[in-house]
């Protein structure tokens, strides 16, 4: 990460898309290295084939691992909406204030703002990846409930949804436990079948929020071993 900083400075200048843009192949290079370096196999699957139009990414979270898999198995160019903490990280937050659309959940304005410059990258041709939990899941159920933001910004935007699905980050590095708990072995990635919002209105938004939430419940209880329970969203 020290080795791609000089770079990803040298990007920045160039503004928040065109420079965030190029710095996500500096960061994608980094993640082809450092997986293989932890003993880490990240395998990608589509259930069906990957259009090449923006869209928003709806992804589960169980780990702070899925950063570094999102850099290295999603479509670029993209954008993920992150914590604003996270940019007070020496080193690492210099990149991720520089890549990231941030959020700070507390403070209306701020929520605004990220909302505007999401809404930006989609006109711009650049995917959003959103975690629509909120925080990380350290329950015993596949998914936490969701917030609305995804759903109503891709009803609002009349941008498709894409349900994505990091399997085994959880397992790999649980949240919580401190760096010494990382661990190699296999990392699933499951692209789902895209999600048309076409003719939605605002009304529609908690159908459209547990439509999917029950479209990844159910895959990610197929892929693990979760009892067979209704989803609670």
């Amino acid at each position: 990460m020290f080795l791609i900083l000089p770079p990803i400075f040298l990007a920045s200048l160039l503004g928040k898309e065109k420079g965030g843009n190029i710095i996500f192949y500096f960061l994608r290079f980094w993640a082809h290295a450092w997986f293989p370096l932890v003993g880490m196999r990240v395998t990608k699957e589509h259930l069906v084939p990957h259009g090449d139009k923006p869209c928003i990414y709806v992804v589960n979270h169980r780990s702070y691992l899925d950063a570094a898999v999102a850099v290295k198995v999603m479509r670029l160019p993209f954008r993920p909406l992150g914590k604003v903490e996270m940019a007070k990280i020496p080193f690492f937050g210099f990149i991720y204030k520089n890549s990231v659309v941030s959020v700070d959940r507390s403070n209306a304005p701020a929520r605004a703002k990220s909302v505007r410059e999401m809404m930006s990258m989609l006109k711009a041709g650049i995917s959003v990846l959103m975690f629509p939990e909120g925080t990380t899941n350290e329950s015993s159920e596949p998914l936490r409930p969701f917030h609305n933001g995804a759903f109503r910004m891709a009803i609002e935007m009349q941008i498709p949804l894409k349900p994505v699905l990091y399997v085994d980050a959880g397992d790999r590095f649980p949240s919580g436990k401190g760096l010494m708990v990382l661990n190699p072995g296999k990392c699933r990635v499951v692209f789902l079948p895209e999600i048309p919002v076409d003719g939605l209105t605002l009304d529609d938004i908690n159908t459209l929020k547990q439509r999917v939430y029950e479209v990844m419940d159910a895959e990610l209880r197929k892929r693990r071993a979760y009892p067979t329970l209704q989803p609670t969203a």
